[in-house]
């Protein structure tokens, strides 16, 4: 190998090596205690397993220890609509993504409807179930702009 290609390898795997690094310490190194404390899931599908994965995940990342917040929107709303079920249950274990969904916020998940679902549909806020907000812009914009919270879409 010539001088030339063992000098531009080394500056590469310098440069790579140093970016995980940074990486690293952008996230606090091996503590990510305080990285991974949050997380919003948007869900706007109408599709029960869209629907069901979302929920499936958020939960498992709160039993990671991760706070979701749920933002429910456009078809997905109607989860958050009081005495809604789902048509079938999800396999393998018979759950229902409204299920899922209320058990986390037990557990400490906020769930919000979007600000602009219950003027658009025939619910207003008396038909939510207990505990279901309605979002504002600013809020819901400020949790997508924190580097901290991830955005998760379904």
């Amino acid at each position: 190998m010539s001088f030339k290609k063992t000098l531009t390898l080394a500056a590469a795997a310098t440069a790579i090596a140093f970016s995980g690094s940074v990486l690293a310490d952008s996230h606090g190194g091996d503590d990510h205690a305080d990285y991974a404390d949050k997380a919003l899931f948007i869900v706007t599908s109408d599709s029960l397993q869209t629907q069901g994965m979302a929920m499936i995940l958020a939960n498992a990342m709160r039993e990671q220890g991760t706070t979701p917040h749920i933002l429910l929107c456009d078809a997905a709303g109607e989860l958050a609509i009081d005495g809604y079920e789902s048509e079938t249950e999800l396999g393998p274990r018979g759950v229902k993504p409204e299920g899922l969904m209320q058990m986390m916020m037990g557990e400490g998940a906020g769930v919000d409807v979007c600000a602009i679902y219950l003027p658009n549909s025939d619910y207003d806020e008396d038909n939510l179930r207990d505990g279901v907000g309605v979002a504002t812009p600013g809020a819901m914009a400020e949790m997508m702009r924190d580097p901290k919270i991830p955005v998760f879409s379904f």
